[in-house]
């Protein structure tokens, strides 16, 4: 019992058990199969983008332009569309993911070669983006009536009993895990967060992982903006306005470090799948917007709280062993 009390991963899958079988209590149905898998579906864009700003904190970095980047990245592709409707859409998906890693490039090399704080580059980009977003629409719209039928069409094409938009996140998950877990480039962005005095006397550039890690989180940025777009039918300048704290609280609440070098991807993962269980679940019971957005901000404090507590026992058992080694 103290072994499952001391992970957090377990903890938060227990934790999110309950809390479906609570809301299941006053809302039968919305523990059927079909309900379950539109819920993970719903939270598809929320995982991906949170494993990317997962890279990003383990660096002890931020991204706050995250949202902006889907927006941008979100107007070039649904602009092609209109513009070529006969262009293949999988180089309109690619011409997407292209801008995305750019934009994410943007913020690595700023942070990386002129060591400018991320929270600083990343809230000037942010603001940036969305004013290019305007400058190239002029503040026009794209609906779904201006949009061509396969490019709508594939997010909500199924595989396998799955939409094509869970099994992006489904690819986005593996892809990281096994980045994270089983290359050298997973070990250089722990060691790079973990200590960067360390990691810089052992050969890593801790700028350069930082740099891979905000061009990561780019690249899901722009992949996420026609998976966004294509979803919800609509391009326009505050697309994913706000986004960004959902992402950030994702990781925070999954048990990702904002100091730093700690953090895994099923604990990112699960932090994502709570928030998109709250967002689905509460207007479904009858809970008013502003008590949402009021209980995950207190989730988010309870989190950060947590995180801090259980690093500040790490910090206490390694200086224990130290001495006792001595």
């Amino acid at each position: 019992m103290n072994q499952l009390l001391k992970n957090r991963e377990a903890l938060l899958a227990g934790v999110i058990i309950v809390m479906i079988g609570m809301i299941a209590v006053v809302v039968p149905s919305f523990i059927a199969p079909s309900n379950l898998l539109a819920v993970y579906n719903d939270t598809s864009i929320l995982i991906i983008l949170a494993l990317g700003q997962m890279l990003v904190i383990i660096t002890r970095c931020i991204d706050l332009s995250v949202s902006a980047n889907v927006a941008l990245s979100g107007m070039i592709v649904a602009m092609l569309n209109y513009t070529h409707p006969g262009l293949n859409i999988f180089v309109i998906i690619l011409i997407g993911a292209a801008v995305g890693t750019i934009l994410g490039m943007i913020n690595g090399l700023l942070v990386w070669k002129l060591n400018i704080p991320s929270i600083v580059v990343t809230l000037g980009t942010m603001s940036i983006y969305r004013g290019i977003v305007f400058l190239i629409s002029n503040g026009a719209w794209i609906n779904a009536h201006q949009m061509s039928e396969t490019f709508l069409s594939i997010p909500r094409s199924e595989f396998l009993g799955l939409p094509i938009l869970s099994w992006c996140s489904v690819v986005a998950i593996a892809a990281i895990y096994y980045v994270m877990r089983h290359r050298q480039l997973g070990r250089k962005i722990y060691s790079a967060g973990n200590s960067p005095t360390a990691a810089f006397y052992t050969g890593i550039n801790v700028g350069k992982m930082q740099f891979v890690a905000f061009t990561i989180s780019g690249l899901f940025g722009g992949l996420c903006s026609y998976l966004w777009i294509s979803r919800y039918a609509v391009a326009y300048v505050d697309v994913a306005n706000g986004f960004e704290l959902q992402v950030i609280a994702s990781c925070v609440i999954g048990g990702i470090s904002i100091a730093g070098g700690t953090g895994k991807v099923v604990g990112c993962v699960l932090g994502a799948l709570f928030l998109g269980i709250i967002n689905n679940a509460l207007p479904v019971i009858g809970i008013s917007p502003f008590w949402q957005m009021a209980i995950s901000g207190a989730v988010i404090i309870i989190a950060v709280v947590a995180n801090s507590r259980s690093e500040r026992k790490l910090g206490r058992i390694i200086l224990r062993k130290a001495v006792q080694n001595a």
